[in-house]
Parts: C-alpha cells; sequence; structure tokens
C-alpha cells in the first residue's frame, strides 16, 4: 500500500510520519526502539482501506529530528501533538514494544482519545535490574561519507543494520537513529508501569510473541488486572511484525473487527 510522509514541528523538532490512507477510522501505530513508521507498512497493507493506518516516526527515528530528551512524557507529548496536528479527537494505537508502553501510557493520561489499543510485546515491569540489553548499540558508528563506508563500519552488526542506513540530504549518509539516543531512551523506559498499565478501561489486545520479552506470567497478570484485555500469543521473537506478519495482521485485524 503506498503511504504518503508527511511531518509537522513540535518545539522546533520535525516529527515525521506516514499516512497509509483509507476511508475508515483512524490507528495511530507506534514502533519500537531502532525502527519507525515503515514497519507498519505490512500490516496496512493486509487492512486495506477500511482504516487509516498512520505510522509515527517517534522522536529520534527514521525522518523525525532527534530531541534534548527521550522521557516517557517525552513520547506521550509527541503523540498528542501528532492527534492534534491531524485533528483526530480519538485513535485506536497500535504499538510495538517501545511503542506498545508508549501507547498504554498515552491511554493512561488521555483516556478519552484513545478507544482501544494494541500492545504488541509491551511489558509492564522491566528493566529493574539496572541492565541495559541495548548497551551494546552505543559502539555502533552513526555515519559515514558513503553508504559503503558505514556498512562495512558496521562490521558484523551490518546484518542486522546494513539495510536500515539511509542517504542524507547533504549526499552522507547515517542510521535511521543515533545509537547514544536508543540507550537513553531504553534506560528511560524501565520501571514498574503497572500503574498506567490498569489505568485505562477501553478494550486492549496484548499480543506475546512467545520468544520474546514478556515473561508469561506477567502476561496473564497483564490480562488479569486489567478488564477489557485479551491476549494472543504469536509462536515468533520480539519482532512480532516482521516474525509472523501474517499473524500479526490477523490479531490486530480481528480486534479491529470487534471494535
Amino acid at each position: 500500500m503506498h503511504a504518503m510522509r508527511e511531518g509537522f514541528e513540535i518545539d522546533g523538532r520535525k516529527l515525521s510520519y506516514l499516512d497509509f490512507g483509507g476511508a475508515g477510522r483512524a490507528v495511530v501505530a507506534l514502533h519500537g526502539h531502532m525502527s519507525d513508521g515503515e514497519s507498519f507498512a505490512g500490516l496496512a497493507g493486509r487492512l486495506g482501506a477500511g482504516w487509516r493506518v498512520i505510522a509515527l516516526d517517534q522522536r529520534g527515528h527514521g525522518d523525525s529530528d532527534r530531541a534534548a530528551e527521550y522521557t516517557r512524557a517525552g513520547y506521550v507529548a509527541d503523540i498528542e501533538a501528532l492527534l492534534d496536528h491531524l485533528n483526530l479527537d480519538s485513535v485506536v494505537l497500535v504499538g510495538h514494544s517501545l511503542g506498545g508502553i508508549n501507547a498504554y501510557q498515552f491511554a493512561a493520561r488521555h483516556p478519552e482519545r484513545v478507544t482501544a489499543f494494541v500492545d504488541a510485546d509491551g511489558p509492564v515491569s522491566l528493566g529493574l535490574d539496572g541492565h541495559n540489553p541495548l548497551q551494546f548499540i552505543e559502539q555502533l558508528p552513526y555515519e559515514a561519507p558513503t553508504r559503503t563506508e558505514l556498512v562495512d563500519a558496521l562490521g558484523p552488526m551490518a546484518a542486522h543494520f546494513g539495510s536500515l542506513v539511509r542517504e542524507r540530504a547533504d549526499g552522507s549518509w547515517s542510521l535511521p537513529f543515533h545509537p547514544s539516543d536508543i540507550v537513553a531512551s531504553e534506560n528511560l523506559v524501565h520501571g514498574d508501569h503497572w500503574a498506567d498499565w490498569t489505568a485505562s478501561s477501553s478494550p486492549a489486545l496484548l499480543i506475546r510473541a512467545a520468544h520474546g520479552v514478556i515473561p508469561r506470567e506477567q502476561a496473564d497478570a497483564m490480562v488479569a488486572r486489567r478488564p477489557g484485555t485479551r491476549m494472543v500469543e504469536l509462536d515468533t521473537d520480539h519482532f512480532v511484525y516482521a516474525g509472523d506478519p501474517d499473524g500479526f495482521a490477523k490479531a490486530v485485524g480481528e480486534f479491529l473487527d470487534e471494535l
């Protein structure tokens, strides 16, 4: 499905987003760390014209500018700014990982603007031991004069990140995220977010990856402690939209149809 790339400014920063069109109700999609709005292209295509999928490049990702900070409040404010920019009173949120956490935290703070949400493998309790699993990202090169030089500098990590590098307006090449921003953002997303998870009452779908980051006990508790929440488990890794695109789209589509 063809998407229009748009953008707007907030606090002197550009926020970029993809609007996949569609005549139906709005679905705002929020990607995870080291990704961007393009990760929801497959979902948008499978949902078809019945829904209007709008995928935000969250701060410091994709074509959106880097931010001075990556706090929980900052991410939530960006979602509110996007809805205001698009004149959307209420939407369905679909988030993966970081985006899933941002989705339920936005719902907690602005319940009147969220008719329902999907949390794809975004935990409610993480990093309490102080370990940052993305710390290794800080060692990655960020930019180079040519694509070849940047991919070569990535070394073994080129297999994971080489396809993401992009050309900038000045002809140089960079990753679609700054490694130090990712580490800072991961540190700031850690915590006990149970109060946010249980603060809203709109319908919710939890998509748990069987080989992902949400322990089974935590996932069961997320469903039990929040009325109106149901769970679908997919036999794939954390990146559910890529590991099982059909299963991911089916789970989201059936949930949306129920609304």
